[in-house]
């Protein structure tokens, strides 16, 4: 019968580069996880809020020039569309930034001559239908030093015709019609 021994293998010399291969790419792998996290982290932070408000806007003046984005209610007395040369101009009211019931706190925006009011600057777009009084207006763009501000982007939503229909109606029917 053959005798045969166990021995402890000895660490070449040769295997040394091998283990600072595997250590460099350990470390390349965490710098490369700890730069998503914090693009995520700062991302996430950054766009927490979709819009400011006009109470808001006016307060900070470092506001002025920047690109933003914010929300108000359309005033549908102050809607002016020029078709040739594409600009519509409108004035939106304050909304407060948390509200329960979008409907009446449109309705109360308009009617409140005490809330804040900015006048509005589309240039280049097409009158959208919705584009009417009490809509909620979410408009990007910057605040000129003027005091009107320069929408480059506008979105509207109109919270009447997103009403769910009670028990006695059908879809469409308005209440009290």
């Amino acid at each position: 019968m053959a005798q045969a021994t166990w021995e402890k293998p000895s660490v070449s010399a040769s295997d040394l580069p091998r283990s600072r291969g595997r250590l460099k790419f350990l470390i390349g792998g965490a710098l490369i996880l700890a730069a998503v996290v914090y693009l995520v982290v700062s991302g996430t932070m950054a766009g927490a809020r979709y819009y400011i408000t006009i109470d808001e806007l006016k307060a900070n003046p470092s506001y002025v020039g920047q690109t933003v984005r914010i929300s108000g209610a359309v005033l549908g007395d102050s809607i002016f569309y020029d078709s040739e040369n594409l600009i519509i101009e409108f004035t939106i009211s304050h909304i407060p930034a948390e509200v329960n019931n979008l409907a009446l706190a449109l309705y109360e925006s308009v009617n409140n001559p005490n809330m804040a009011r900015l006048p509005v600057r589309v240039e280049n777009q097409v009158k959208p239908d919705l584009l009417q009084h009490e809509a909620q207006a979410i408009l990007t763009g910057q605040l000129g030093s003027d005091g009107v501000f320069h929408a480059s982007e506008l979105l509207l939503k109109c919270p009447s015709r997103f009403e769910e229909a009670g028990p006695d109606q059908s879809i469409g029917q308005h209440p009290g019609a």
